[in-house]
């Protein structure tokens, strides 16, 4: 497809897939999409292991690199600048209640925090750590969100001739973006799983292209936030996108990290079957509510803390509940959750990653050829 986006990172199909897994990375960018490697879990060593066996196996194909460098710390963190203190400052009662919401589903929980390996969780540091590995590989496109991309990431990008791309939830935060420098703005509603903003995608995308070019910034937007089939895709390029950020939709593919459990929850649920709560990583990210999200969220929860601290909480009990139910327990189920948007409702079954391009692709040509057909035109 000839476009700007498709020019400057290289896809052949502007269909980009955000994945935690380089199984789906390397899966999508063979299939003509561009795979998109979510940075965030790992340390700096273990990404450029990741990053390593990409390039190992994408034939060259291009891909890209999404990590977390947040632009606002909150004041109650702003002085932790290790694992350790951060672990230290976690109040015991945060962790006494996860082990009381896990103890109503049968699932044992330790008493203290568990220590977190160095260099790992979402802050600027530990974000700049994992821009500077993903620069060190042949990457075609380094992503950013939460916040205005770092000076040093724009300006590595430009001396190497690697497109930089942020996410933004609203047209004055896209309007910050393209005045800082970036290269592609994702324009990502409500819908999207993990951290989003509360205005749609239907709304956001001709929102932020009109904002763009009235603020004289010619930079292509891609579409995200719900986008889970061809024809949303072609929608939303009709809308003024030049092509789809997508994340949720990968999750239901074999080669995804997700859990069977979660995969089939994935496929029960409708797409009310979402929240957005902080509950998780202490800023508001959607995801599968689950048994955990209504106590966390409730009258008896302690609140949800500051990002990272949350997350030193939450993510060692979700690993149980994961573990506990691949055990068997049955009752752990319905704390099964992970990062998802509303469009888990159009999820229906299982498909490899190499399908989920091609299905795009057919739908996206399908719907082209229904419009000028509308069109009456040749």
């Amino acid at each position: 497809m000839n476009n700007a986006v498709c020019r400057i990172t290289g896809a052949e199909f502007p269909l980009f897939a955000f994945s935690h897994c380089r199984d789906v990375v390397v899966a999508v960018s063979k299939a003509g999409g561009f795979g998109v490697l979510g940075a965030t879990r790992f340390s700096p060593d273990q990404l450029e292991e990741e990053l390593a066996w990409i390039d190992a196996h994408v034939g060259g194909a291009p891909y890209g690199v999404d990590v977390l460098v947040p632009e606002t710390i909150d004041p109650r963190v702003s002085g932790m600048h290790d694992n350790a203190s951060r672990v230290a400052a976690v109040d015991p009662a945060y962790q006494a209640f996860a082990a009381q919401v896990l103890a109503a589903s049968g699932i044992d929980s330790p008493s203290e925090v568990a220590p977190l390996r160095e260099r790992m969780g979402i802050t600027p540091e530990n974000g700049l750590a994992l821009m500077e590995v993903a620069f060190r590989h042949p990457i075609k496109l380094i992503a950013n969100a939460l916040g205005i991309a770092p000076p040093q990431m724009i300006a590595e990008g430009k001396r190497r001739g690697i497109a930089v791309a942020a996410l933004v939830g609203a047209k004055e935060h896209a309007i910050r973006q393209a005045e800082a420098g970036v290269d592609i703005i994702v324009a990502q509603g409500g819908e999207a799983g993990g951290h989003c903003g509360e205005v749609s995608t239907l709304v956001l995308i001709p929102e932020v292209v009109r904002a763009l070019r009235r603020a004289g910034h010619d930079l292509p937007v891609l579409a995200a936030g719900g986008i889970m089939t061809g024809a949303q895709m072609a929608a939303m390029m009709v809308a003024g996108a030049q092509g789809a950020w997508t994340g949720s939709v990968w999750l239901a593919t074999p080669e995804a990290e997700t859990s069977e459990a979660f995969r089939a929850a994935m496929i029960a649920a409708r797409s009310r079957d979402t929240v957005r709560s902080r509950s998780r990583t202490g800023k508001p990210a959607r995801q599968l509510r689950s048994a955990w999200h209504a106590a966390w969220d409730g009258a008896d929860s302690p609140g949800a803390l500051p990002m990272p601290l949350m997350g030193l909480v939450s993510e060692p009990a979700f690993a149980r509940i994961e573990r506990s139910v691949a055990a068997g327990n049955e009752d752990a189920r319905g704390l099964i959750s992970y990062f998802v948007g509303q469009g888990v409702g159009l999820v229906e079954q299982e498909r490899s990653a190499k399908a989920v391009v091609q299905d795009f692709r057919e739908e996206f040509a399908e719907a082209l050829s229904a419009i000028t057909d509308m069109l009456g035109a040749d």
